[in-house]
């Protein structure tokens, strides 16, 4: 079975028209590729510790994560989050199964900093593809919230970009990132130039350039490291025109594509 992991963003979840998700679902059921979907939640995270009064801060776009913080993300994710994506994909006529990564094991961790500044923040050291095969055997399409434990029960949060990735090479999958924006870009007298396709050494460039900044770093670092490891391609695509989605799973220049040349010219 091929697959394609589609990770959605927390930034976008609430704005995805509802034909993203009859996409997804007639993407499955014409049996070319099976979707898994992996979200994130970050402002619903952020809303539900400032109303909680719990104090939380970023380190290179990453979360730090203490117990306290680790209580209102597994709500988030696993709870709201989770289920309402459950929900959509069920209105769009398909079945969806949505699990934590705790759930079986199927995301095993490891400290993402062994330092400790990050605290619970952690990175994925197995996947168990045995369950993802099983809920698509079924005819499901799976539904992950990042969180996992490592071998003593410990949770962390892992970014869900990173979380993406490690599924989809763990399956040797096409990855897709769903986001707000066209793809990869650089505004130039107010307006976006997108590079449509970026190698590493275009990325490294754009990161010491502070184009790419933020949370686009763990991003584009998750993508290099998938190329590395069995992703044969990976994609940012805008998730608010569906028709993004649907040229990029058939091959067409859309958003931007990340490939691994060393060196070659930016491509706008």
């Amino acid at each position: 079975m091929k697959y394609v992991v589609i990770k959605c963003g927390g930034s976008v979840f609430e704005r995805l028209p509802q034909s993203f998700y009859q996409t997804i679902v007639d993407l499955k059921n014409t049996g070319n590729y099976h979707p898994i979907i992996v979200h994130g939640g970050g402002p619903l995270i952020s809303q539900l510790l400032d109303q909680a009064g719990v104090k939380s801060q970023f380190v290179n776009g990453l979360r730090v994560t203490t117990d306290e913080v680790l209580d209102v993300v597994e709500m988030a994710l696993s709870g709201s989050m989770n289920k309402k994506i459950v929900r959509f994909l069920a209105k769009a006529g398909g079945k969806a199964v949505g699990i934590s990564g705790v759930d079986g094991n199927l995301l095993t961790a490891v400290p993402a900093d062994p330092s400790g500044k990050l605290g619970f923040v952690g990175k994925v050291a197995n996947v168990q593809t045995s369950m993802l095969n099983l809920i698509a055997n079924d005819d499901a399409i799976p539904v992950i919230s990042p969180l996992a434990m490592d071998e003593t029960g410990q949770r962390y949060n892992i970014n869900a970009d990173m979380a993406a990735s490690a599924v989809a090479e763990a399956l040797g999958a096409k990855l897709c990132f769903i986001s707000d924006i066209p793809g990869i870009y650089e505004e130039i007298d107010g307006e976006k130039k997108v590079f449509h396709q970026l190698n590493e050494y275009d990325i490294n460039q754009l990161i010491k350039e502070e184009v790419i900044f933020g949370g686009m770093i763990p991003k584009v670092e998750s993508a290099l490291s998938a190329l590395n490891k069995n992703v044969p391609e990976v994609s940012i695509v805008n998730g608010m025109d569906p028709s993004a989605f649907l040229s990029f799973m058939q091959g067409k220049e859309v958003g931007t594509r990340i490939l691994l040349e060393k060196e070659m010219p930016y491509a706008k």
